[in-house]
């Protein structure tokens, strides 16, 4: 008897210790996002979506919690997703946006009462619906619609209905990833609904695509942001408008900054809006947002940011009108701050080593979706200095795992530039052994690796590697110039601060030297396909979405201007700029490195062309290649069984190649091969 007792209790207490993750695990993870406060700063609606395995999709719902932490509970059922919550005026009732089926077909504005009852179709409108806005008064909607080409199609039969029509293309920049060829002259516009008639009014005349429309305080105007240059394919300088609330009006130019003016937001008083000045055109694609304010009536707008050589975003107005708070990209961290609209000094709010991805205002409600190294993204509640947590989806699953905090670490490269990075141990790691070794890099380049949960570390954490992640030069959080110093010479100082980190870790004495690895998804997986074309040392690679013949996919991607402005048109600058950043596939001969190239079959961010050349010229000169295509894939790989079969791959190219000790591989339940 006793030592039946003993030998259950023996497989309780090993049943209730931490085990490392395993793929299972990937879906198991619940993402939060989206939280805002209601008026009456009692209560947060926001979103949680999850994995349904059997019908291979994702299911976005509703959630609603008190500030006080004392209930929460979901608000929506249906099958299908519910996004952008936001409360009514008055706070009765929550809105949100979803396509599940109703009187009108497409997304459309829905309405329920927050205090129980099914949620109703508040929209009726044809055409694509992407973004609603209440006005103070409760009595219409902001809506922005791209209408329909062919209006008539849906008086169509269906046999006729489904014949597929020549893409006429007449633009310059004529693709972008998700929404496929851009052609035709309908844009995204902003729409005025009349909650009581429900009828729909065109607020502006001219034909241009809108965004961000946001009421002013009394409900006369609208603020928005529209690119209204001669040629706006080519030269993507959006500024901030203002225009009166009613069908037929006349917009009036408020920034004319050459580059990218974004996200105006009213202060209380209806007297200014602050906004976000970008960097200038050339250099889109190393923006760095800094937050900016001006007069509705017009005059010179201040920035009030200048000093702090760092990117913002997120920015509201506290409820006096004296402050305005936003988020800071900072050097591995993503922090709340808050300047004065005067200007002056940058105070930080909160401290530590975490990533905030929102924040939402609503009088003494400050909720915030915070993530950390070891905690996947959750809503929390500011209180002054301070944050409380506030949900716990994913707790009762990471009580149950054995997770990695990665350290923090630094190094200097042949050029002397010191790059900062994170530095994976594997799970039970034994310190002073050698143990199989990752590079995985970001893509971007614009971004940075931070202190928020990262499920492919933990992976491969949990089956025996080590793992670095580097913010090479062209990253975030270093300030501007860090950002821009890659322009037009992509492929070299990144290769330099990549290869220093991996100089750092196996002079640490971490990285066994002979059991190397690399890879990435996007620049990630460009920036591999450099490092195996200038570094033998690697014995695996992985590029996702990658390209390393950057000529060949000029007019065939979406980032045309880039090339323009960045390398220059072949016949006006030559082609030595585009040789020069084509080193991997003109000297493929060089790669001794087996790797992996995968890429999504509808990708128009970095096609498909970029995976099936380099594994051309990888099965051409003899190098060990694979290629994985997913179909029906964007340039984020959405379907949830490919994202579970990306990983595996992963981890079996790199278990064949590197072959970490079979004691350190979790037990996984199998994959998709």
């Amino acid at each position: 008897m006793r030592l039946a007792l003993f030998t259950l209790f023996a497989a309780l207490t090993l049943s209730a210790q931490p085990r490392p993750i395993t793929l299972d695990d990937l879906h198991r993870v619940k993402a939060v996002g989206d939280p805002r406060c209601s008026p009456d700063a009692k209560w947060i609606a926001y979103t949680v979506s999850t994995v349904d395995v059997a019908g291979d999709k994702r299911d976005t719902d509703i959630w609603m919690a008190s500030v006080d932490g004392k209930e929460n509970f979901r608000l929506t059922t249906s099958p299908e997703s519910e996004s952008s919550p936001k409360w009514s005026p008055d706070g009765r009732y929550l809105s949100f946006l979803s396509s599940r089926p109703g009187k009108a077909k497409g997304s459309q504005v829905w309405v329920m009462d927050r205090r129980g009852g099914e949620a109703q179709q508040f929209t009726e409108v044809k055409g694509r619906l992407s973004y609603f806005e209440w006005s103070p008064d409760a009595k219409k909607l902001a809506l922005i619609i791209k209408e329909d080409e062919d209006e008539k199609k849906d008086d169509k039969k269906p046999a006729e209905a489904e014949k597929p029509k020549p893409i006429v293309v007449d633009r310059y920049a004529f693709k972008r990833d998700g929404a496929g060829y851009i052609s035709g002259t309908k844009r995204s516009r902003i729409f005025l609904y009349d909650i009581a008639t429900k009828k729909t009014e065109l607020v502006t005349t001219e034909n241009f695509d809108e965004s961000s429309p946001v009421w002013s305080p009394d409900g006369t105007k609208l603020a928005f942001t529209s690119n209204r240059a001669a040629d706006g394919d080519r030269v993507p300088n959006s500024d901030v408008w203002v225009v009166d609330a009613k069908a037929g009006s006349v917009a009036r130019k408020l920034t004319e900054f050459t580059g990218s003016d974004t996200q105006p937001v009213w202060s209380p008083d209806g007297k200014m809006i602050a906004y976000l000045v970008g960097s200038e055109h050339k250099m889109g694609e190393y923006n760095m947002s800094r937050l900016a304010i001006v007069p509705v009536e017009g005059g010179a707008p201040k920035i009030l940011t200048a000093s702090l050589n760092r990117g913002v975003n997120g920015h509201q107005f506290t409820e006096d009108g004296r402050q305005l708070e936003f988020l800071v990209a900072d050097d591995m961290s993503m922090y709340p701050a808050r300047v004065s609209v005067t200007g002056g000094a940058v105070e930080r709010m909160v401290g530590g080593k975490l990533a905030m991805m929102s924040i939402d205002r609503a009088g003494a409600c400050a909720a915030a979706l915070v993530s950390t190294d070891v905690m996947p993204a959750e809503v929390h509640v500011l209180e002054g200095s301070t944050m409380k947590k506030l949900t716990s989806h994913n707790d009762e699953l990471l009580k149950g795992l054995q997770l990695v905090t990665p350290e923090e670490v630094s190094f200097k490269g042949k050029d002397g530039n010191e790059a900062h990075g994170l530095l994976f141990k594997p799970v039970n790691y034994v310190a002073g052994t050698k143990v199989p070794f990752l590079l995985r890099i970001h893509g971007g380049p614009n971004g940075q690796d931070q202190h928020s949960f990262r499920m492919e570390e933990q992976q491969f954490a949990a089956a025996g590697y080590g793992v670095l992640n580097v913010n090479y030069r062209g990253s975030s959080g270093r300030g501007q110039e860090y950002t821009v110093s890659i322009a037009g010479d992509w492929g070299h100082k990144e290769v330099i601060d990549l290869h220093a980190g991996i100089d750092h870790v196996v002079k640490l004495g971490i990285a066994d030297p002979d059991k190397l690895g690399v890879g990435g998804w996007s620049y990630g997986g460009i920036l591999t396909n450099y490092l195996i074309a200038s570094d033998t040392r690697f014995k695996a690679g992985i590029s996702g979405a990658g390209v390393a013949f950057p000529l060949a996919f000029y007019g065939h991607d979406q980032y045309i201007r880039q090339y323009d402005n960045e390398i220059g048109p072949p016949w006006q600058k030559g082609l030595e700029p585009w040789i020069k950043i084509s080193y991997p596939f003109l000297h493929a001969d060089r790669i001794k490195t087996p790797t992996m190239f995968l890429a999504g079959d509808k990708d128009f961010n970095v096609p498909l062309l970029g995976s099936e050349q380099m594994y051309q010229a990888l099965r051409n000169v003899g190098t060990d290649s694979q290629l994985i295509i997913y179909p029906g894939e964007n340039h984020g790989i959405a379907r949830p069984s490919f994202q579970r079969d990306r990983m595996q791959r992963y981890l079996d190219w790199y278990a064949k190649y590197l072959k970490p000790a079979p004691a350190s591989a979790p037990p996984t339940s199998g994959g998709n091969d």
